[in-house]
């Protein structure tokens, strides 16, 4: 059990019993702003971490970040342009609201995150499928690369996850929540 950050597939977009029913919304919202509907690009790849550390660190190292670029408070983060954050009025996992947020700047966030901590990205494994990061994390394999971010492995290893995670939903074009 517990939070898992996933990647959206189009099966789940249109399940009236998973994401349907903010899918609708959000085409709604976007037209509403003169924008297309949200279109799923063709992807085989999965993304799913779990989110299973104490996230305090992470927090306060977001606070250094714009509104735009953070990888906190959203509920669907969108690989697609938004002119702003979006609330759409229809209950997410978590909440009475789904908040939505464009990938890209939160992407340029993270990356400024990660060099700020010296993550060593580069060693990072790429695909989330099963729960890659949070292996790597727990594995020795953390104890050879040195830096500032093993000072504080839970909030590099958010770093690393949301990091992935807007690099997925921009790479693959699928949108990313929590489930």
């Amino acid at each position: 059990m517990g939070i898992y950050l996933v990647s959206t597939d189009p099966a789940d977009w249109s399940d009236e019993e998973a994401l349907r029913p903010t899918a609708v919304a959000l085409d709604a919202e976007l037209a509403r702003l003169g924008l297309a509907p949200f279109a799923f690009a063709p992807s085989d790849h999965g993304f799913e971490e779990k989110l299973h550390r104490p996230m305090a660190g992470f927090d306060l190292l977001c606070r250094s970040l714009t509104a735009d670029q953070s990888p906190l408070d959203w509920d669907v983060l969108l690989p697609a342009a938004l002119p702003e954050t979006l609330v759409l009025p229809v209950p997410s996992a978590y909440s009475d609201t789904t908040t939505v947020r464009a990938a890209l700047p939160v992407l340029h966030g993270l990356r400024a995150l990660a060099a700020a901590i010296e993550l060593p990205v580069e060693h990072l494994p790429h695909a989330g499928e099963g729960l890659a990061l949070g292996h790597w994390f727990d594995s020795p394999e953390v104890h050879r690369h040195p830096g500032r971010w093993r000072a504080d492995p839970d909030t590099a290893y958010y770093t690393a996850l949301y990091l992935r995670a807007a690099e997925h939903a921009h790479r693959t074009g699928c949108p990313m929540h929590y489930s």
